[in-house]
């Protein structure tokens, strides 16, 4: 018998209890049917779901049916309870998607339907209420697959050669197994539902019994075990607690098996629960596949793995609203917050934090539903009421340019300095931690404690206090001291390096955003477009009928959360609007929000962005925008720029238009570039007609070199790498030209880079695609004073420059020269300095000018 975890999931009110009930009872696990609205369903057995008709926590119930032992997850449907929806996503082998047939895709639906397919998990889809649906199958098909996956299949429809077709469109494999063999097998198509090339529907109603039987078969036909692990191992998807307040550590079986007294992390099975509903039944041993409550386990966590199992990611749904908790008169807060952090080990999104600033708990939820059943919750458990304030919404920080922040940490006898190069992230990344940083520069463990310390902490932005997210943190450079340097060391500089570089950002806050749908009579679609419009939000095309409307769209939560009410005064009451959480975006209204909080960075005592130097044996304060004067190390980012230095530049041009005048082809160089110079007669006053020994200066002038703070620990000159193509196109007058005669353009860029190598005395190596030529190979050639290369087949300059600059990391001085993002992040990863195309055109420019002037002066 094969042993599948299935979760049901679904919208409010589409009937997803009646459903799991309605299996119960047709595979004689129940004997009579039990109703949400009545107040006596056997899954939703909590007083708090019985009095208001939902379901709040997920659920665990076995059935058997034909060949399949399934443990079933019943969650709940309500938005404001989708993390513990999404908790269980993890433990899924598949999932049956609910959807009412009188209401067919909602906003909601198609976030959990992005859910299921960030987790992976292959789905059916049982279309509920056809009873009541206003359409017909034929109609409801349509809605799924506009609405979710064009592979949503009617299964209902037969075995025939249309049904084959009709699943096998969607997957090339069964596409040529039905050509080769003309019929499709279950395994055959069992296969393609676990790869979620197809999603099998079914239609009926729940509460009539109707289609119940066709979905289980369908379940015992289209599903397949999952090959079981030698060794034990296991998730953790859910904590409660039973009525006499025993703790219950929920896993879902990945391998091997547990038993009672078996030991784990070093704590010991007391017993083996298998859950329907409310009831239990004590095992001796689960095993690989199964689902079951363990108690004797204190120290796991909500994702935790077991055994042979990884830990699994973090949940991608998150609080959006932040309350502070009102206690009653006499009620200690030490002792209210230990016991609200109990709940808070059963719902980790729930988070509960002490604020120090108010000297308040403030506690973290999705709506006003969850936060009145918290309050239930409280009572219920500790025998205390609370209240919440008004609540607000919960904003986060990221930054949109790539900077470098810098912590020292140096008081008397301690050391640490830290350079972490910041880098935006796409949105709903969250923060990523890595390094580039040499092993011979900063040894493995420092710098492993340096990544432990910027993952522990909840990092605040410099707008509003709000974490920041959505970032690249990359360990760039660090040094210790082997005398004085302590692990708290790079604790504090690793907190001052992340603000010293947040303070220097360009920083953007963001705020959560829904996907909505509002129903209206179509008379008030205008109305509705209006209000959105006027809240910052975005719609789609309205789909119109003769009587009412649908909007769909994305708008800010801080504005949408309370638009229900507007609704029922325009629409008298028959208007419909619900939302669901869509991610983070730009604050539609940042500089009122900023202004609102009444947060100072520089005040921010426990997040300081300032650094501590020694000076005459003691610490010196030394404020974040002074800390590059007296860092130990050089910048990561880049040098100070020699082409800032407008001293610097009009000597190194005078020095250098002296050397192009004794120097014909340089000069020819210079001229078919440029255009023609104003000559000099030899003798005269400020000829450049001497050459002198040391390098290309000429004149009696040096060349000079660039002055410098600090210098660079990599010896040699400095290596230019080009993305040739690249830079043709980000040249306006270089890119008219290659429209017509791309070589032509690509001498000309040569000719440039030949004059701008001999100004900075830079090695240059432009690298030009030649990846599409067949069999081609790898060719590098001099020409006059640069290196010009053309890659192999199949490999583009940009991986030709990412593999050059990591083989040069840390060796050499480098700097790119491309206006792909993408491979700025990466070389940049490899320590190279990097330049966009547009920025290299101005700064060729810059020299261009400056050697005409020389010459006329």
């Amino acid at each position: 018998m094969k042993k599948i975890t299935i979760g049901i999931l679904a919208h409010v009110d589409s009937g997803k209890t009646t459903l799991s009930e309605a299996m119960l009872y047709k595979t004689g696990e129940i004997k009579a049917l039990g109703r949400v609205d009545h107040g006596d369903s056997v899954l939703d057995g909590n007083q708090l779901e019985r009095n208001r008709g939902i379901t709040i926590f997920s659920k665990e119930a076995i059935l058997e049916w034909d060949d399949i032992y399934v443990s079933l997850l019943d969650t709940p449907g309500h938005v404001d309870f989708s993390a513990e929806m999404e908790r269980t996503l993890s433990v899924l082998d598949y999932a049956i998607l609910v959807i009412s047939g009188s209401d067919g895709v909602q906003s909601h639906t198609k976030t959990l339907w992005k859910l299921l397919a960030h987790y992976n998990i292959p789905t059916f889809i049982f279309v509920n209420k056809m009873d009541l649906a206003a359409g017909t199958k034929a109609d409801l098909a349509v809605n799924l697959a506009e609405g979710l996956s064009e592979a949503c299949v009617d299964m209902t429809s037969g075995s025939g050669e249309t049904f084959f077709d009709d699943i096998s469109i969607h997957s090339e494999v069964l596409t040529e197994k039905l050509l080769n063999k003309g019929t499709l097998t279950d395994d055959d198509i069992a296969s393609a539902v676990e790869k979620r090339e197809i999603f099998p529907c079914y239609f009926g109603s729940a509460l009539k019994l109707d289609g119940i039987d066709e979905l289980l078969a369908g379940l015992s036909r289209f599903t397949k075990a999952k090959t079981p692990g030698k060794d034990f191992g296991a998730r953790v998807f859910k904590i409660s607690r039973d009525e006499a307040g025993v703790r219950l550590t929920f896993v879902k079986i990945t391998g091997g098996s547990v038993r009672i007294r078996d030991s784990i992390n070093g704590e010991k099975v007391n017993s083996v629960r298998i859950y329907s509903g409310m009831k239990y039944e004590l095992k001796d041993e689960a095993g690989q596949g199964m689902v079951c409550a363990l108690t004797g386990l204190t120290k796991a966590k909500i994702g935790d793995g077991l055994g042979n199992e990884k830990t699994g990611d973090d949940d991608i749904l998150e609080p959006v609203m932040t309350y502070g908790v009102v206690l009653p008169e006499g009620k200690d807060p030490n002792e209210a917050l230990r016991q609200l952090m109990e709940l808070a080990e059963e719902d980790p999104k729930l988070y509960i934090r002490w604020n120090d600033e108010t000297q308040e708990i403030n506690v973290q939820v999705m709506g006003e539903i969850q936060l009145e059943i918290l309050k239930s919750l409280i009572m219920e458990r500790f025998d205390f009421s609370v209240d919440f304030d008004q609540g607000k919404i919960v904003y986060k920080e990221t930054i949109a340019d790539t900077v470098e922040g810098v912590g020292h940490y140096e008081p008397l006898r301690h050391y640490a300095e830290v350079h972490l190069v910041l880098s935006p992230g796409e949105r709903g990344s969250g923060l990523t931690f890595t390094t580039s940083c040499s092993e011979d520069d900063l040894d493995r463990n420092w710098q492993r404690l340096i990544l432990s310390h910027l993952a522990e902490k909840v990092h605040r932005g410099v707008l509003t206090g709000a974490p920041v997210t959505d970032m690249k943190m990359t360990l760039a450079a660090g040094r210790a001291s082997r005398k004085h340097t302590e692990g708290g060391d790079f604790r504090q500089a690793t907190y001052r390096a992340v603000r010293n570089g947040l303070m220097k950002a360009e920083n953007i806050l963001l705020e959560p955003w829904a996907a909505y749908e509002i129903q209206v009579p179509t008379e008030n679609v205008g109305r509705a477009m209006s209000d959105i419009q006027k809240m910052g939000g975005t719609f789609g095309e309205p789909q119109s009928g003769e009587e009412f409307s649908i909007i769909t769209g994305r708008g800010p939560i801080s504005e949408l959360k309370d638009y229900q009410r507007q609704v029922n005064t325009y629409a008298r009451g028959l208007g419909r609007f619900s939302f669901s959480m869509d991610g983070y975006e730009a604050c539609h209204n940042q500089a009122a929000v900023i202004a609102g909080s009444d947060y100072e960075a520089e005040r921010d005592v426990n997040n300081s962005a300032d650094s501590i130097f020694c000076s005459h044996g003691s610490g010196d304060h030394v404020k974040w925008d002074l800390v590059e004067e007296y860092m130990d190390l050089p910048s990561v980012l880049k040098d100070e720029d020699p082409m800032e230095d407008v001293e610097y530049v009009a000597r190194r041009a005078r020095a250098y238009s002296g050397v192009m005048a004794t120097d014909k082809e340089l000069m020819d160089i210079f001229e078919r570039t440029y255009g023609p110079v104003r000559s000099r007669q030899p003798g005269s006053p400020g000829a450049r007609n001497k050459v002198v020994a040391h390098g290309n200066a000429g004149a009696g002038e040096q060349m000079p070199r660039p002055r410098k703070k600090k210098a660079s620990p990599l010896s040699g000159p400095t290596y230019l790498l080009i993305d040739g193509y690249n830079l043709v196109h980000a040249w306006d007058e270089l890119d008219d030209l290659a429209r017509t005669d791309f070589a032509a353009a690509r001498e000309r860029l040569i000719d440039i880079l030949c004059n701008y190598q001999g100004f900075t005395e830079y090695v240059v190596i432009v690298v030009f695609d030649a990846y599409k030529v067949k069999g081609g190979i790898e060719s590098s050639t001099k020409v006059r004073n640069i290196n010009v290369v053309y890659t192999k087949e199949a490999e583009t300059a940009d991986m030709y420059i990412e593999r050059v600059t990591h083989q040069m990391a840390g060796k050499k001085k480098v700097r790119v020269v491309t206006s792909d993002g993408l491979e700025q992040l990466i070389i940049m990863g490899h320590g190279a300095l990097r330049t966009s195309s547009r920025e290299f055109v101005e700064e060729i420019r810059k020299v261009e000018k400056a050697i005409y002037d020389a010459f006329s002066q």
